[in-house]
């Protein structure tokens, strides 16, 4: 049973006057709110006319028959332990009361704060450790999944007929070029054809990537691990299936490569973190297994940011092929500066894929298994192709003519022209909704959802190695002081988007600024896919000696709803058979003498 308080309540009142006297007769005189007060004595450091009177309690701890209690002292202004001079450490009451303005739940009452102090003494804490236990101790969200579903679709009519067959382009009168840098600039489709009619090999063609790969992968830092040997051992493989007359199809042979959050067994998967730069995970990564299925063949994983976390790594930060005095931008840097296969939270393919000049895919959510892929947020995580082109001509058989597509003001006019002469009915578009906080939506949800997975992480203190001290870090500690309530109050405020969104969503795609952050956020929020594609170049400024040919990359965004992505890339590949923007090569070779870069 508690001790029952004591009346001494009128002795502090008058303890705290005298300190107060004592103060103010100690101030230099005509000291006012900008002077710096002085103390005597210990007394409080402020004159009667400064301070604040008693209207509202507040209790200290108060030494009495050698136990310690706990009392309130009315004041609007609570004093602490250091303007009283004593060496008891502040209640819980107190420390409580001034952290739940960070919460924004600062109207409780002493007795209902006490009440929350013990219960979560009692019952939170022993609740929250031994979760930690069950699924916490490991890093990167890999394994134990959470419960909570999200599911971007907005109806099952949307959904691509499982039997509904997907056509290749067949492609005739491919010849194999005399020059590597010619070969590497094919299309996946003029590639796959070279293989299949046995005009290069898939060893053949493994040795010119390499070679690239080794070349320019430290001039734009964009390669972690080269795979040599599984490379070799891949590409015998696909070359050994079709001697015996088995053809996988269009990715028979092909090189490509991951980036470096995605598992493959007794290789490192770095996470671009120099924590866990000798990591190796006894894991096979879902799209690593369907890549290897189709024949395809790994020659590298690719630079992430650290913790697919912007463009620094542990091993520096990747730069634009079109101008390496720029960096590259986004998680999937490696990937967009090297065409592969990278992953996007919040920009970080569409941003890198602009940057770079390259076409990408941000598919549906869910379009692509995250197995084995390290994980920020389960309900923002996407799997993401980047490629020169879209080269799949046609896909489910979708006749362009048929559709209305939107142009945002932000839209390339280039695209809604060349659109246009293709017969798609064009109409100037804008979404309608009334959530202002997207922004703050998404980042709730993507550093919430990150912090459960790094956990262990910041526990250990390994957030103080990290590469950039005003990334991870800072959200991830903010991360802390956001309250279980107020994540599920974010959850419920983008399900308001969403339904907004789609009701506003009157056309079958829409074209738009794949930059703008507004439209990032909103797009992942929804899970709606989008396909990126390079509409020009512009000269930059003031190119140094030699560095002539560097260019700024122009890109649009062609966006339709969840599960209508191969509404986005028909529209893409239409746009791309009629330009060429997608086939100039970027001037890698082109350093300036004030590049610090050494091949």
């Amino acid at each position: 049973m508690r001790e029952p308080r004591r009346p001494l309540l009128p002795h502090l009142h008058l303890l705290l006057l005298l300190l107060s006297l004592l103060s103010s007769s100690a101030a230099a005189p005509g000291a006012g709110a900008g002077a710096s007060p002085r103390t005597s004595g210990g007394g409080v450091a402020r004159s009667i006319a400064d301070m604040a009177w008693p209207t509202k309690c507040t209790w200290l701890p108060w030494p009495t028959c050698g136990k310690s209690h706990s009392y309130t002292l009315d004041t609007k202004e609570a004093v602490s332990a250091k303007d009283v001079s004593r060496k008891e450490p502040i209640s819980g009451v107190i420390a409580l009361k001034a952290s739940m303005k960070y919460f924004d739940a600062d109207f409780f009452n002493d007795s209902k704060l006490r009440e929350m102090e013990d219960g979560a003494k009692e019952f939170n804490v022993p609740a929250f450790r031994d979760n930690r236990k069950l699924v916490a101790l490991e890093n990167g969200g890999l394994h134990n999944p959470s419960a909570l579903v999200f599911k971007s679709s907005w109806s099952d009519e949307s959904k691509i007929s499982e039997n509904k067959s997907f056509q290749y382009p067949h492609t005739s009168s491919v010849h194999r070029p005399s020059k590597d840098e010619d070969i590497a600039f094919m299309s996946i489709i003029e590639l796959g054809e070279l293989i299949r009619t046995k005009q290069v090999t898939s060893r053949e063609l493994t040795a010119v990537f390499l070679r690239r790969l080794k070349r320019y992968g430290p001039i734009i830092e964009s390669v972690i691990t080269i795979t040599d040997d599984l490379a070799y051992k891949q590409a015998k493989e696909a070359d050994d299936l079709l001697e015996q007359g088995k053809y996988l199809g269009p990715l028979h042979g092909i090189p490509y490569g991951l980036k470096d959050i995605i598992a493959v067994p007794e290789y490192k998967t770095t996470w671009g973190s120099r924590t866990f730069e000798n990591q190796i995970l006894d894991v096979q990564a879902s799209v690593y297994k369907r890549l290897k299925s189709t024949g395809a063949v790994l020659v590298a994983k690719l630079v992430t940011g650290s913790l697919a976390y912007d463009d620094i790594w542990f091993g520096g930060r990747t730069r634009n092929p079109w101008n390496i005095e720029e960096f590259s931008t986004g998680s999937s840097a490696g990937p967009a500066a090297s065409t592969s296969a990278g992953s996007e939270t919040a920009g970080s393919i569409t941003y890198p894929a602009a940057r770079c000049g390259v076409t990408a895919l941000r598919p549906t959510f869910g379009t692509v298994a995250r197995t084995g892929i390290m994980s920020i947020s389960e309900s923002l995580d996407a799997g993401d192709p980047s490629s020169r082109e879209v080269a799949i001509e046609d896909p489910f058989h979708v006749d362009i003519r048929q559709l209305t597509v939107g142009y945002l003001d932000s839209a390339e006019m280039e695209v809604v022209h060349v659109l246009s002469a293709k017969g798609v009915k064009l109409v100037p578009f804008k979404l309608n909704y009334t959530v202002q906080s997207v922004q703050s939506i998404l980042n709730i949800t993507m550093d919430v959802d990150m912090l459960a997975h790094f956990d262990n992480w910041q526990r250990e203190r390994h957030d103080d190695d990290y590469e950039a001290q005003d990334q991870w870090p800072v959200e991830l500690r903010r991360a802390r002081l956001i309250p279980a309530v107020d994540y599920i109050q974010a959850q419920r405020a983008r399900g308001k988007l969403i339904r907004e969104v789609r009701e506003s969503f009157t056309v079958d795609a829409f074209i738009g600024n794949v930059t703008d952050w507004e439209l990032v956020c909103l797009g992942n929020l929804v899970g709606m896919p989008v396909a990126v594609v390079p509409t020009g170049l512009k000269s930059i400024k003031n190119p140094p000696e030699g560095g002539t040919r560097r260019r700024t990359t122009v890109t649009t965004g062609i966006y339709a709803p969840p599960d209508h992505d191969h509404v986005a890339l028909a529209l893409a590949m239409a746009y791309q058979s009629v330009t060429d923007h997608h086939k100039q090569r970027p001037p890698i070779d082109d350093l300036g003498p004030g590049d610090d870069i050494q091949r």
